[in-house]
C-alpha cells in the first residue's frame, strides 16, 4: 500500500484556514497515538526492503530506496525511547517533508486521517508528563477520551542528529 500526496480542494483548504480545522495523519506506537499534519506527509509505505547501516545512531532503522533517492528510516518508536518491538504486518514508513529533507518514520500502524478544529487541539505546554520530550510536541488532540500528541517534525531530532541523517541521506 503507497499512499500518495492526499488531495484537497482549494476550497476545502480555505475552509479548513477560516476554521482552523487540521487535517493530521493518525499512527500508533506501542499503545500511543501520534499524529502529524498532513502538509508534512508525503506518502505512506509498507515496510520493506530496509537497508541497515551499523554505524547509524539506535533510533534509525536504515534507508530506503525511494525511486532512486536514499531515504533514511527512522524508528520513531525507539526515537523516543520506547522499547523495541518486533513489526508486524501493519508496521508502516510515514515518508516526511520537512525543513527541505525528506525522512522516512517508522511507526506500528497508520489508522485514520482526521480532521481536528483548534478548540480540540490544546498547546503542548498543558501537558502532563508523558515520557516523550515536550519540545517533539506541537499539541495534544482530543477525540472524545482519546488523546493524541500531535508531532512537530522539525523538533523530532538534535542538530547533530539531524547532520547524521543528512549524512545518512547523501550515501
Amino acid at each position: 500500500m503507497s499512499i500518495s500526496k492526499f488531495d484537497t480542494t482549494a476550497q476545502e483548504e480555505a475552509d479548513e484556514k477560516a476554521e482552523g480545522v487540521r487535517q493530521l495523519v493518525c499512527f500508533r506506537l506501542a499503545e500511543g497515538s501520534y499524529a502529524l499534519d498532513i502538509k508534512f506527509v508525503r506518502e505512506i509505505n509498507r515496510l520493506t526492503n530496509v537497508t541497515t547501516i551499523p554505524t547509524a545512531p539506535d533510533f534509525v532503522e536504515g534507508i530506503i530506496n525511494l525511486r532512486g533517492s536514499i531515504v533514511p528510516v527512522v524508528n520513531l518508536g525507539l526515537r523516543f525511547g520506547l522499547a523495541k518491538t518486533e513489526h508486524s504486518k501493519d508496521a508502516r514508513v510515514v515518508v516526511i517533508e520537512s525543513n527541505g529533507r525528506t525522512l522516512g518514520m517508522l511507526v506500528d500502524e497508520v489508522s485514520e486521517v482526521l480532521r481536528l478544529s483548534g478548540a480540540e487541539i490544546e498547546p503542548a505546554d498543558n501537558m502532563v508528563s508523558s515520557g516523550i520530550d515536550v519540545d517533539f510536541v506541537d499539541g495534544v488532540g482530543k477525540v472524545g477520551e482519546r488523546l493524541i500528541l500531535l508531532l512537530a517534525p522539525d523538533k523530532l531530532f538534535t542538530e547533530e542528529e539531524q547532520a547524521t541523517l543528512d549524512k545518512i541521506a547523501k550515501g
